[in-house]
């Protein structure tokens, strides 16, 4: 085979990909798809593939397929913005302008407790009274067993997820996660070796039945799961279903990992699928989403078997979170301003719930968290939806850097809370209600 012959196919490709009819973060076909397209073999197109790979044209990965560079699905579906006349609907965060007073008096009160005992290293991995706190904002929304013994501090929820999959997994396991997933996850498998499966959803969350098919297959390490107000599609798991997933771990012997980062927003504690298999699961809990994604403040609640493991992990990376963050987060939690803040939190997400329901009657999932779940008419793919709506200034996430297989997908999710005002959520929303009704799917910029 001459090396010009998938030279020339890299090219065709490469020029797709500057047209637009590869948009950028979308999945390419597969080898035998586009060998079939071009005449060719699947071998020659993984030779160009690999040559645009090496231009940094495309990204690949095992499991997941090959995929336009443009920026990472974790930043794609994040999208930071300065811009006034720009409707953000990609960032899931409160709405911080409600938080900056209590939040300046936390830090205020912080920099007045700093003691030389508290700006030097510790003994542990986190400060005593610190995990104390973290224990109690747990415990409030439904996580029970925890003590200053088995909690430990993170650097936020991203550092714990990274922290447990690095701990308790090696290169080349695989971990399971929900069908549509938390692009963070899969961003720190990718980065480490980790493959992915995925693990089939109802409206009530993980199927277990499909969970202990996916272990029995795949012989997963771990499963990690978003139990309340999942992202992206907005589901909370019931009580009932909590416990057959738990039933499913426990006798099928893996680990848990549960990322409750949203239990503040149920409308009353529903017990942690940890609390039914302790020994099993590591629960995850943080303030970055009630509080402020500044304040990087995570929990993670630990078999007492794995809290030297864990410790261990820590040290060798940061040693030990910021205790000036934790200081100011303990002044909320222990004074009970944390949990007035997230109470107006969840209230709001519950009113910015009912006017999108009002302006986007195709919303199917009854979430009252900060985000929807948007399906999209049958003539929109959710890349293209979100490249027009960027056209008028709306920035949402596709839904496909949700997905675990990086398939296409027929959603895109909108978040609610990153946009200050009402009034401006109302007008971003109409903007996209009137994309949705329209009838062509190309606009002029």
């Amino acid at each position: 085979m001459s090396s010009s012959k998938f030279s020339k196919i890299a090219q065709i490709i490469e020029e797709r990909i500057e047209n637009g009819e590869y948009l950028l973060n979308s999945k390419l076909p597969t080898h035998r798809v586009l060998a079939d397209e071009l005449n060719t073999t699947p071998v020659t197109i993984a030779k160009a593939y690999k040559l645009l790979s090496n231009k940094g044209k495309i990204e690949s990965f095992v499991g997941r397929g090959s995929f336009v560079c443009g920026e990472s699905n974790l930043n794609s579906a994040i999208k930071a913005s300065e811009m006034e006349e720009t409707f953000n609907f990609s960032i899931l965060q409160p709405c911080l302008y409600k938080n900056v007073v209590p939040l300046q008096k936390a830090y205020q009160v912080a920099s007045e407790k700093l003691t030389a005992s508290l700006i030097g290293y510790t003994e542990h991995t986190g400060h005593e009274n610190h995990r104390e706190a973290g224990v109690a904002w747990a415990k409030y929304f439904g996580l029970t067993g925890g003590s200053v013994d088995n909690t430990l501090l993170t650097n936020g929820a991203q550092h714990a997820l990274s922290l447990l999959i690095h701990a308790l997994t090696k290169p080349g396991d695989t971990i399971a996660v929900e069908e549509k997933t938390y692009p963070g996850t899969l961003a720190i498998a990718s980065l480490s070796g980790r493959k992915v499966v995925k693990v089939s959803m109802d409206e009530h969350g993980v199927s277990p039945e499909a969970l202990e098919l996916v272990i029995d297959e795949w012989k997963p390490k771990l499963v990690v799961i978003v139990p309340s107000h999942q992202n992206p599609t907005g589901i909370t798991m019931p009580e009932v279903r909590r416990r057959k997933v738990a039933e499913v771990i426990k006798r099928k012997d893996i680990w848990l990992v549960e990322d409750d980062i949203y239990c503040f927003l149920d409308e009353r504690p529903i017990p942690a699928i940890s609390n039914f298999i302790p020994e099993k699961a590591f629960h995850i809990s943080a303030l970055s989403k009630a509080l402020s994604p500044a304040m990087r403040c995570g929990y993670i609640k630990a078999p007492e078997s794995h809290v030297e493991l864990l410790n261990a992990h820590i040290r060798a990376n940061i040693w030990l979170s910021p205790p000036i963050n934790y200081i100011a987060a303990t002044y909320l939690i222990e004074s009970g301003e944390a949990f007035k803040i997230a109470e107006q939190q969840r209230k709001t997400a519950f009113e910015r719930q009912t006017i999108a329901r009002k302006i986007l009657p195709t919303i199917q999932c009854r979430s009252t968290g900060y985000h929807i779940w948007l399906p999209l008419p049958l003539h929109w793919t959710s890349e293209r939806f979100v490249a027009e709506a960027k056209n008028r200034h709306v920035i949402i996430s596709s839904g496909s850097y949700f997905d675990a297989t990086g398939h296409e997908s027929r959603h895109v999710r909108l978040s609610l809370m990153s946009i200050s005002s009402e009034a401006q959520l109302e007008e971003g929303l109409r903007i996209l209600q009137n994309l949705l009704e329209s009838k062509i799917t190309t606009f002029p910029f």
